[in-house]
Protein backbone atom coordinates (compact mmCIF):
# COMPACT_ATOMS: atom_id res chain seq x y z
CA UNK A 1 0.00 0.00 0.00
CA UNK A 2 0.93 3.37 -0.80
CA UNK A 3 -0.83 6.65 -0.18
CA UNK A 4 -0.35 9.77 -1.86
CA UNK A 5 -0.39 12.91 0.27
CA UNK A 6 -1.30 16.54 -0.49
CA UNK A 7 2.19 18.28 0.52
CA UNK A 8 1.04 21.77 -0.37
CA UNK A 9 -2.88 22.05 1.09
CA UNK A 10 -3.63 22.47 4.27
CA UNK A 11 -3.06 26.15 6.54
CA UNK A 12 0.10 24.30 7.97
CA UNK A 13 1.53 23.01 4.77
CA UNK A 14 3.72 21.73 3.64
CA UNK A 15 5.76 21.60 7.51
CA UNK A 16 2.50 19.88 9.81
CA UNK A 17 2.23 17.56 6.23
CA UNK A 18 5.08 16.46 5.60
CA UNK A 19 5.28 16.03 9.66
CA UNK A 20 2.48 13.47 9.90
CA UNK A 21 3.58 11.74 7.24
CA UNK A 22 7.58 11.09 8.19
CA UNK A 23 5.05 9.73 11.62
CA UNK A 24 3.08 7.69 9.71
CA UNK A 25 6.25 5.53 7.64
CA UNK A 26 8.64 5.61 10.71
CA UNK A 27 5.96 4.84 13.17
CA UNK A 28 2.95 3.03 11.48
CA UNK A 29 5.23 1.71 8.15
CA UNK A 30 3.21 3.05 5.87
CA UNK A 31 4.68 3.84 2.45
CA UNK A 32 3.99 7.90 1.89
CA UNK A 33 4.02 9.63 -1.61
CA UNK A 34 4.30 13.79 -0.70
CA UNK A 35 3.00 15.40 -3.69
CA UNK A 36 4.17 18.98 -4.42
CA UNK A 37 7.35 20.98 -5.45
CA UNK A 38 10.02 19.26 -4.74
CA UNK A 39 12.24 21.71 -3.66
CA UNK A 40 9.99 22.96 -0.50
CA UNK A 41 9.13 19.76 0.63
CA UNK A 42 12.87 18.31 0.51
CA UNK A 43 13.52 20.90 2.54
CA UNK A 44 10.76 20.32 5.06
CA UNK A 45 12.22 16.42 4.82
CA UNK A 46 15.40 17.25 5.65
CA UNK A 47 17.19 14.75 7.34
CA UNK A 48 13.64 12.52 8.94
CA UNK A 49 13.88 11.04 5.23
CA UNK A 50 12.88 7.23 6.61
CA UNK A 51 14.54 5.04 4.42
CA UNK A 52 12.62 4.01 1.68
CA UNK A 53 8.94 4.67 2.91
CA UNK A 54 8.68 7.93 1.36
CA UNK A 55 8.92 9.48 -2.17
CA UNK A 56 8.57 12.90 -2.99
CA UNK A 57 6.20 13.56 -6.80
CA UNK A 58 6.86 16.94 -7.88
CA UNK A 59 4.09 19.46 -8.77
CA UNK A 60 4.29 22.93 -10.07
CA UNK A 61 0.81 24.30 -8.65
CA UNK A 62 -1.12 24.34 -5.84
CA UNK A 63 -5.12 25.13 -5.36
CA UNK A 64 -5.55 27.93 -2.33
CA UNK A 65 -8.03 27.77 0.28
CA UNK A 66 -9.63 31.19 -1.65
CA UNK A 67 -10.00 29.97 -4.74
CA UNK A 68 -13.10 28.51 -6.18
CA UNK A 69 -12.73 24.17 -6.46
CA UNK A 70 -13.55 23.22 -9.76
CA UNK A 71 -12.57 26.21 -11.68
CA UNK A 72 -9.19 25.87 -9.71
CA UNK A 73 -8.90 21.94 -10.17
CA UNK A 74 -9.96 22.12 -14.93
CA UNK A 75 -7.50 25.42 -14.99
CA UNK A 76 -4.28 23.95 -12.55
CA UNK A 77 -3.55 20.66 -14.56
CA UNK A 78 -0.65 20.32 -12.37
CA UNK A 79 -1.71 21.12 -9.20
CA UNK A 80 -0.51 19.01 -6.10
CA UNK A 81 -4.21 17.59 -5.50
CA UNK A 82 -5.43 16.62 -8.90
CA UNK A 83 -2.15 15.01 -9.50
CA UNK A 84 -1.98 13.20 -6.26
CA UNK A 85 -5.70 11.69 -7.66
CA UNK A 86 -3.88 11.12 -11.24
CA UNK A 87 -1.46 8.58 -9.21
CA UNK A 88 -4.01 6.65 -8.10
CA UNK A 89 -5.77 6.50 -11.93
CA UNK A 90 -2.34 5.28 -12.91
CA UNK A 91 -1.89 2.57 -10.78
CA UNK A 92 0.94 4.04 -8.91
CA UNK A 93 -0.86 4.59 -5.39
CA UNK A 94 -3.56 3.48 -3.47
CA UNK A 95 -5.05 6.30 -1.87
CA UNK A 96 -5.44 9.73 -1.33
CA UNK A 97 -4.90 12.28 1.74
CA UNK A 98 -5.24 16.19 1.45
CA UNK A 99 -6.04 18.90 4.24
CA UNK A 100 -6.27 21.51 1.57
CA UNK A 101 -9.75 23.01 -0.18
CA UNK A 102 -12.46 20.55 0.28
CA UNK A 103 -13.85 21.40 -2.92
CA UNK A 104 -10.85 20.95 -4.33
CA UNK A 105 -10.29 17.65 -3.22
CA UNK A 106 -13.90 16.53 -4.19
CA UNK A 107 -13.70 17.98 -7.50
CA UNK A 108 -10.16 16.63 -8.29
CA UNK A 109 -11.24 13.58 -7.24
CA UNK A 110 -14.12 13.23 -9.42
CA UNK A 111 -12.66 14.58 -12.48
CA UNK A 112 -9.74 12.23 -12.45
CA UNK A 113 -11.38 8.99 -11.20
CA UNK A 114 -14.84 9.15 -11.61
CA UNK A 115 -18.21 8.91 -9.40
CA UNK A 116 -19.07 5.08 -8.78
CA UNK A 117 -22.06 3.04 -10.86
CA UNK A 118 -25.24 4.14 -9.42
CA UNK A 119 -23.33 7.24 -7.46
CA UNK A 120 -24.74 10.92 -8.22
CA UNK A 121 -23.38 12.71 -5.79
CA UNK A 122 -20.68 11.83 -3.91
CA UNK A 123 -20.21 12.44 -0.40
CA UNK A 124 -18.19 13.09 2.99
CA UNK A 125 -18.35 10.40 5.92
CA UNK A 126 -16.98 11.68 9.28
CA UNK A 127 -17.16 9.11 12.10
CA UNK A 128 -18.07 10.36 15.84
CA UNK A 129 -17.43 9.09 18.83
CA UNK A 130 -20.30 7.52 20.35
CA UNK A 131 -21.12 6.15 23.57
CA UNK A 132 -21.56 2.64 22.46
CA UNK A 133 -19.03 2.83 19.31
CA UNK A 134 -17.99 4.51 16.67
CA UNK A 135 -21.12 6.62 14.55
CA UNK A 136 -20.65 7.78 11.51
CA UNK A 137 -22.50 10.96 9.75
CA UNK A 138 -22.63 11.42 6.24
CA UNK A 139 -23.00 13.99 4.77
CA UNK A 140 -20.82 16.56 6.37
CA UNK A 141 -20.33 19.17 3.13
CA UNK A 142 -19.97 17.88 0.16
CA UNK A 143 -23.81 18.61 -0.74
CA UNK A 144 -25.51 21.59 0.33
CA UNK A 145 -28.59 20.81 -1.15
CA UNK A 146 -30.20 17.04 -2.58
CA UNK A 147 -32.78 15.40 -3.37
CA UNK A 148 -34.45 11.95 -1.35
CA UNK A 149 -32.14 9.45 -3.63
CA UNK A 150 -29.20 11.35 -2.56
CA UNK A 151 -29.91 10.70 1.18
CA UNK A 152 -30.54 6.74 0.44
CA UNK A 153 -27.24 6.71 -1.52
CA UNK A 154 -25.16 8.06 1.25
CA UNK A 155 -27.07 5.48 3.63
CA UNK A 156 -25.64 3.08 1.39
CA UNK A 157 -22.29 3.73 0.75
CA UNK A 158 -22.28 4.52 4.62
CA UNK A 159 -23.42 1.08 5.08
CA UNK A 160 -20.41 -0.45 3.14
CA UNK A 161 -17.97 1.95 4.47
CA UNK A 162 -19.05 1.34 8.33
CA UNK A 163 -19.17 -2.73 7.70
CA UNK A 164 -16.03 -3.12 5.56
CA UNK A 165 -13.66 -0.39 7.41
CA UNK A 166 -14.84 -0.31 11.02
CA UNK A 167 -16.02 -3.61 11.37
CA UNK A 168 -19.99 -2.98 11.68
CA UNK A 169 -21.87 -5.75 11.33
CA UNK A 170 -25.63 -4.56 9.78
CA UNK A 171 -25.29 -1.11 11.25
CA UNK A 172 -28.28 0.36 12.25
CA UNK A 173 -29.03 3.38 10.07
CA UNK A 174 -31.14 6.96 10.70
CA UNK A 175 -32.21 9.93 9.32
CA UNK A 176 -31.32 13.12 11.10
CA UNK A 177 -34.43 15.15 11.60
CA UNK A 178 -36.12 17.36 14.36
CA UNK A 179 -38.20 14.20 16.02
CA UNK A 180 -38.34 10.56 15.94
CA UNK A 181 -41.77 10.11 14.46
CA UNK A 182 -42.34 9.56 10.37
CA UNK A 183 -44.31 12.84 9.95
CA UNK A 184 -41.57 14.90 11.56
CA UNK A 185 -38.79 16.88 9.10
CA UNK A 186 -38.84 18.61 5.86
CA UNK A 187 -40.03 16.85 2.45
CA UNK A 188 -36.95 15.59 1.24
CA UNK A 189 -36.86 13.76 4.87
CA UNK A 190 -40.17 12.19 4.59
CA UNK A 191 -39.44 11.44 0.88
CA UNK A 192 -36.20 9.70 1.88
CA UNK A 193 -37.48 7.72 4.54
CA UNK A 194 -39.92 6.17 2.33
CA UNK A 195 -36.84 4.83 0.17
CA UNK A 196 -35.12 3.49 3.21
CA UNK A 197 -38.68 1.81 4.70
CA UNK A 198 -38.44 0.16 0.87
CA UNK A 199 -35.37 -1.07 1.21
CA UNK A 200 -33.46 -4.11 3.28
CA UNK A 201 -31.06 -2.01 4.80
CA UNK A 202 -31.25 -2.28 8.54
CA UNK A 203 -33.01 1.43 8.73
CA UNK A 204 -34.65 2.32 12.06
CA UNK A 205 -36.03 5.49 11.28
CA UNK A 206 -35.92 9.60 12.32
CA UNK A 207 -32.96 10.03 14.62
CA UNK A 208 -32.07 13.54 16.71
CA UNK A 209 -29.22 15.98 16.59
CA UNK A 210 -28.09 14.02 20.41
CA UNK A 211 -28.15 10.99 18.91
CA UNK A 212 -25.03 11.71 16.84
CA UNK A 213 -23.40 10.82 20.58
CA UNK A 214 -25.72 8.93 22.49
CA UNK A 215 -28.02 6.88 20.60
CA UNK A 216 -28.49 3.46 19.13
CA UNK A 217 -27.55 4.01 15.58
CA UNK A 218 -24.02 3.61 13.98
CA UNK A 219 -25.38 5.67 10.53
CA UNK A 220 -26.98 8.86 10.25
CA UNK A 221 -28.03 10.59 7.02
CA UNK A 222 -28.16 14.05 6.15
CA UNK A 223 -27.63 16.73 3.54
CA UNK A 224 -24.25 18.57 4.06
CA UNK A 225 -25.75 21.83 5.07
CA UNK A 226 -27.12 20.18 8.10
CA UNK A 227 -23.91 18.19 8.46
CA UNK A 228 -21.42 20.73 8.35
CA UNK A 229 -23.34 22.30 11.01
CA UNK A 230 -23.76 19.46 13.33
CA UNK A 231 -19.97 19.09 12.52
CA UNK A 232 -18.29 21.77 13.23
CA UNK A 233 -20.97 22.59 15.93
CA UNK A 234 -19.78 19.28 17.91
CA UNK A 235 -15.80 20.12 17.05
CA UNK A 236 -16.68 23.36 19.10
CA UNK A 237 -18.55 21.82 21.74
CA UNK A 238 -15.62 19.01 22.42
CA UNK A 239 -13.02 21.87 22.19
CA UNK A 240 -15.01 24.13 24.80
CA UNK A 241 -15.78 21.24 27.17
CA UNK A 242 -12.45 20.05 27.43
CA UNK A 243 -11.29 23.90 28.49
CA UNK A 244 -13.86 24.07 30.99
CA UNK A 245 -13.85 21.05 32.55
CA UNK A 246 -9.37 22.02 33.08
CA UNK A 247 -10.87 25.44 34.20
CA UNK A 248 -12.86 24.12 36.85
CA UNK A 249 -10.67 21.07 37.92
CA UNK A 250 -7.59 23.78 38.10
CA UNK A 251 -9.39 26.22 40.42
CA UNK A 252 -9.09 24.50 44.04
CA UNK A 253 -6.60 22.08 45.58
CA UNK A 254 -9.64 19.23 45.25
CA UNK A 255 -9.89 19.77 42.11
CA UNK A 256 -6.33 19.70 41.13
CA UNK A 257 -5.77 16.74 43.10
CA UNK A 258 -8.58 15.24 41.30
CA UNK A 259 -7.22 15.94 38.11
CA UNK A 260 -3.75 14.63 38.76
CA UNK A 261 -5.16 11.19 39.89
CA UNK A 262 -7.44 11.06 37.29
CA UNK A 263 -5.02 12.11 34.66
CA UNK A 264 -5.19 8.88 32.28
CA UNK A 265 -9.17 9.06 32.44
CA UNK A 266 -8.87 12.80 31.49
CA UNK A 267 -6.58 12.04 28.89
CA UNK A 268 -8.44 9.27 27.12
CA UNK A 269 -11.62 11.57 27.64
CA UNK A 270 -10.18 14.28 25.74
CA UNK A 271 -8.61 11.80 22.68
CA UNK A 272 -12.49 10.28 22.01
CA UNK A 273 -13.48 14.17 21.68
CA UNK A 274 -10.42 14.72 19.46
CA UNK A 275 -11.34 14.79 15.89
CA UNK A 276 -7.69 14.21 15.31
CA UNK A 277 -7.97 10.55 16.74
CA UNK A 278 -9.50 9.94 13.38
CA UNK A 279 -7.18 11.72 11.10
CA UNK A 280 -9.58 12.68 8.24
CA UNK A 281 -13.48 11.82 6.54
CA UNK A 282 -13.30 9.64 4.15
CA UNK A 283 -14.72 10.65 0.44
CA UNK A 284 -17.54 8.20 -0.20
CA UNK A 285 -18.77 7.45 -4.03
CA UNK A 286 -15.80 8.19 -6.14
CA UNK A 287 -13.96 5.44 -8.09
CA UNK A 288 -10.81 5.31 -5.52
CA UNK A 289 -10.10 6.25 -1.87
CA UNK A 290 -9.61 10.38 -0.78
CA UNK A 291 -9.36 11.21 2.67
CA UNK A 292 -10.41 14.84 3.86
CA UNK A 293 -8.51 16.33 6.44
CA UNK A 294 -9.36 19.79 8.79
CA UNK A 295 -7.73 22.50 7.07
CA UNK A 296 -5.75 23.20 10.28
CA UNK A 297 -4.19 19.35 10.41
CA UNK A 298 -1.66 18.86 12.69
CA UNK A 299 0.92 16.33 12.41
CA UNK A 300 -1.16 13.95 14.24
CA UNK A 301 -3.97 14.56 12.54
CA UNK A 302 -2.32 13.72 9.32
CA UNK A 303 -0.61 10.78 10.44
CA UNK A 304 -3.90 8.79 11.56
CA UNK A 305 -5.56 10.41 8.14
CA UNK A 306 -2.90 8.41 6.40
CA UNK A 307 -3.63 5.67 8.52
CA UNK A 308 -7.09 5.85 7.83
CA UNK A 309 -6.76 5.70 4.24
CA UNK A 310 -4.45 2.63 4.36
CA UNK A 311 -7.28 0.31 6.41
CA UNK A 312 -9.79 2.16 3.48
CA UNK A 313 -7.55 1.05 0.69
CA UNK A 314 -6.65 -2.71 1.97
CA UNK A 315 -10.27 -3.32 3.40
CA UNK A 316 -12.02 -3.36 -0.09
CA UNK A 317 -14.00 -1.49 0.56
CA UNK A 318 -15.03 -0.01 -2.99
CA UNK A 319 -15.97 -3.49 -3.84
CA UNK A 320 -18.32 -4.16 -1.47
CA UNK A 321 -19.62 -0.59 -1.97
CA UNK A 322 -20.46 -1.51 -5.85
CA UNK A 323 -21.86 -4.75 -5.04
CA UNK A 324 -24.68 -2.83 -2.54
CA UNK A 325 -25.29 0.08 -5.21
CA UNK A 326 -26.13 -2.48 -8.06
CA UNK A 327 -28.23 -4.64 -5.01
CA UNK A 328 -30.12 -1.20 -4.48
CA UNK A 329 -30.31 0.55 -7.96
CA UNK A 330 -33.86 0.75 -8.37
CA UNK A 331 -33.97 2.72 -5.76
CA UNK A 332 -30.75 5.25 -6.56
CA UNK A 333 -32.71 7.35 -9.78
Amino acid sequence: MNVAVDAMGGDNAPEMVVQGAVKAASELGIDVTLVGDRDVVTKQLGSRFPGDHITVYHSEQVVRMDESPLKAVRKKKDCSIRVAFDLVKRGKVDAVVSAGNSGATLAAGILTLGRMEGVERPAIASIFPGEKGHVVLIDVGANVDCRPAHLFQFGVMAQAFASSCLGMENPKIGILSIGEEGSKGNEQVRLARELFDESRLNFVGNVEGRDIFTGGVEIIVCDGFVGNVALKLSEGMAQATTKLLKTELSGSVSGRAALLLGRRSFESYKRKLDYEEYGGAPLLGINGVGIICHGGSSDRAIKNAIRLAEQYARSQVLDRMAAQLNTFRDFLV
